[in-house]
């Protein structure tokens, strides 16, 4: 047992608890097998080689681990099911349907294309959410025209909340001040190089940060235009092939319901591993954004030490 010595000559905390058990001969060639404390609580096995080999620590914990994946599991599935045999059908006769109905009674195709472009270049500076909107774009054009359609509007829709924002720059930054925790991701798109600024933007986009809040807060981090808007874009990217996708599958849906036929197989499954595709990547680009965030913060906080 091993003590550390304190300046008082007193015995200080244990540093390692070692017990050493052998059979030895003269020759000092004997065998020996160490055990030590576990941090686990596991029990030491000696291998045939006198070495000490641990067992798993727990092995009950490990099943039910798996046990409550398989109940999450087949939850999802029930809700899934409910969902799709129940729910989803009377949201789309009551309510989609009717409304794809009106707007293709009521608009042309040119039309929606401007009433797209408009709503997603303009509601963000007024605090109102695009993405029924980009649900309309996937719905009415599609991956091509839809996306090349979002992403021009999308264009107006983060810049000009970020020159508004120039107008309330005093306000905005005492803001970020009493919110320092909150604020000190943002702040890291205003630090650095171009390089820098254009990278954390792009995560600061995908991570799950409220969208309309940074078009007005960035300004207040001194991130230039250029790293921000080029940033915007490519962060944005994912969320906007995941709306489109959103519209497409709604659609989909729709028709079906519509003219009360049953998908088929081969559109059963594409919907089914298209969703979890969807809904998988998305899941991936949010944690890989939040782990670089703060590796980031971890960064920018080892060189002001």
């Amino acid at each position: 047992m091993t003590y550390c010595e304190t300046d008082n000559g007193r015995r200080g905390e244990v540093v390692a608890e070692d017990i050493t058990v052998g059979i030895g001969c003269d020759d000092g060639n004997g065998d020996y097998v160490r055990l030590g404390q576990n941090p686990c609580n596991c029990e030491a096995e000696v291998s045939s080689d006198g070495g000490a080999s641990q067992q798993p620590c727990s092995p009950g914990r490990s099943l039910w681990l798996w046990f409550r994946l398989v109940v999450l599991f087949i939850f999802l599935v029930s809700l899934a099911v409910v969902f799709f045999k129940w729910v989803g059908p009377f949201f789309m006769n009551k309510e989609i349907i009717p409304i794809i109905n009106w707007e293709a009674e009521t608009f042309s195709t040119p039309v929606l294309a401007v009433l797209v472009f408009a709503s997603v270049a303009l509601f963000p500076s007024l605090f109102l959410p695009s993405s029924p909107s980009m649900w309309l774009a996937g719905m009415t054009f599609g991956y091509g025209f839809g996306f090349l359609l979002i992403i021009s509007a999308v264009t107006i829709g983060v810049s000009l909340p970020y020159f508004i924002g120039s107008l309330f720059y005093r306000k905005i930054q005492g803001w970020l001040e009493k919110y320092p925790k909150r604020a000190s991701v943002l702040r890291l798109a205003g630090e650095g190089d171009w390089i820098h600024q254009f990278r954390a933007v792009a995560l600061i986009r995908i991570s799950p940060f409220p969208y309309i809040v940074y078009n007005y807060c960035a300004v207040a981090t001194n991130v230039r235009y250029g790293p921000y808007i080029l940033g915007s874009l490519i962060g944005m990217v994912p969320e906007i092939f995941v709306t489109i996708y959103t519209g497409i599958l709604i659609r989909t849906l729709a028709d079906a319901s519509q003219n009360q036929q049953f998908l088929s197989a081969p559109q059963i499954a594409f919907t089914i591993v298209g969703f979890c595709v969807t809904a998988a990547t998305t899941v991936f680009f949010t944690v890989y954004a939040k782990r670089k965030l703060n590796e980031l913060q971890t960064e920018d906080e080892q060189l002001l030490q």
